[in-house]
């Protein structure tokens, strides 16, 4: 078998010529993936079970890097990723000694009375992050084994670590309701992909996109790469994106506000009360945003999706843990909204790795019983095929991409099947919804060996015979 080579422009070529079919597929596939792992036991002898998919090990070092081994199993081989992270110890060390959830929290408590007005209702800054004075983006590569360990591929890492983390986060953004108003924080390669692939699944729908970013050349570099990827970003106020000519991605009002604007406090503020999608793609230290904007009766006025991938290690929050709290509340009879509807859980990658390295999840103090795994919400492709021959006319299928399970059980994080809302699927289409990720090696190992497999059809790459 050859061995394939993708360097980093190569996988960035492929990854631009996708189409919506392709994600449409690659979702699929990691979907069944994700379901494989929350459900299968090692009797199953299912190549993604959990059982499989050791935790990744962190070999941090003296001068503030951190290494990840992540190595996983799927049902078509096995695989291996290893990236190293750099963070900024004095960034850190600046952002604790600065400061601390109380200056962001509103209020010592989670009431939705709590006053828009107060003076702690306005963040004086973005909050620090690991990013302050130095890239984070992943350096690595990703080796792929086939089935008897032979070597199949070698992949950078750097940009598929960005697509497969957005390749999940739009899986349950696909399927909601109301996606017109689009907030993302941060302009790194984790914002670019979660923005171009939903405007690739969703962009005539998508009506307002809002970048929230500390740097504002780096927000209109990324919207110059949407646009024209290959081109090199040009000098604000020169734009070369807004026309019909340059690429068929859809073209949403786009605004960027960051923290040097003199009415910030209010425009985040609009922007996050008004905002319908909110992906969440900084290491930051802090919550990016006070609680009461979502947690007041004004912020709960209707139902939003939030995905929070940027965070990966214990100190290291995005959402207020208020947030989090309020989110998996015990159900009541009294709702802001028909559409504001709560889940009781936050829905999670990993249990296992949430718990243990997910910031807002430990600092929201949730246990197993408050997390669920996306992969127990979805349908495996072959199900969602036999459910809608049997059952057409009947079910709420949309004859493409990923499909919401049944919603009658689903396994908490106590290892335990427990009954569900019966309202399961209008929460994950309407309701109040937060993703959080910190990223499993089967996600790299079951995109990467997809990938590679295109870029074999597309002639992209190297390939070495009889390695």
């Amino acid at each position: 078998m050859p061995l394939t080579i993708l360097s980093d422009s190569d996988v960035r070529v492929l990854l631009q010529s996708l189409t919506k079919q392709d994600i449409l597929d690659l979702q699929q596939s990691l979907a069944d993936a994700l379901h494989y792992y929350s459900t299968s036991t090692e009797d199953n002898s299912n190549g993604c079970c959990s059982s499989y998919q050791p935790l990744r090990t962190a070999l941090k070092r003296s001068d503030g890097q951190t290494t990840l081994f992540m190595p996983a199993s799927s049902n078509d081989g096995l695989g291996v990723k290893i990236v190293t992270l750099s963070e900024s110890t004095e960034a850190y060390a600046e952002a604790a000694a600065t400061s601390s959830f109380d200056s962001l929290s509103l209020s010592t408590s989670s009431t939705p009375s709590a006053s828009s007005s107060t003076a702690f209702d306005i963040p004086p800054d973005i909050p620090p992050s690991i990013a302050s004075k130095e890239s984070t983006s992943p350096k690595g590569s990703l080796t792929l084994l086939d089935k008897s360990g032979s070597p199949r591929a070698l992949v950078n890492a750097e940009e598929i670590t960005a697509f497969r983390t957005a390749l999940a986060s739009t899986i349950l953004f696909k399927k909601r309701t109301n996606v017109h108003d689009l907030v993302v924080f941060g302009a790194g390669k984790q914002a670019y992909w979660h923005i171009r692939i939903a405007l690739l699944l969703r962009g005539p729908e998508i009506h307002h996109l809002n970048i929230i970013n500390r740097s504002f050349d780096n927000a209109h570099n990324l919207i110059e790469k949407l646009y024209n990827p290959s081109a090199k970003p040009l000098s604000f106020p020169t734009l070369g994106i807004l026309t019909a000519e340059t690429t068929d991605l859809a073209r949403p009002k786009i605004s960027i506000i960051t923290s040097s604007h003199t009415e910030y406090a209010r425009l985040l503020k609009s922007a996050i009360r008004s905002s319908s999608v909110i992906f969440c793609t900084t290491p930051s230290l802090t919550p990016l945003f006070p609680a009461s904007y979502l947690t007041s009766t004004e912020g709960r006025k209707k139902g939003r999706y939030i995905a929070a991938i940027g965070s990966y290690k214990p100190h290291m929050v995005e959402l207020h843990p208020d947030i989090l709290r309020q989110a998996v509340a015990p159900q009541h009879g009294n709702h802001h909204h028909k559409h504001a509807r709560q889940g009781g859980a936050v829905v999670v990658d990993s249990v296992e790795a949430c718990l243990k390295e997910a910031g807002e999840i430990i600092q929201a103090g949730l246990g197993g019983r408050e997390v669920v795994e996306i992969g127990e919400l979805l349908m495996l492709k072959r199900d969602a095929e036999r459910r809608r021959m049997e059952d057409e006319g009947r079910l709420e299928l949309d004859g493409s991409g990923v499909e919401l399970g049944s919603g009658k059980k689903v396994k908490g994080g106590d290892g335990k099947h427990h009954e569900s809302d019966s309202g399961l699927g209008e929460w994950l289409q309407r309701g109040n919804v937060i993703y959080k990720s910190v990223g499993l090696g089967l996600m790299d190992v079951v995109v990467g060996g997809d990938l590679v497999r295109l870029a074999d059809e597309r002639g992209i790459g190297t390939r070495i015979e009889n390695f």
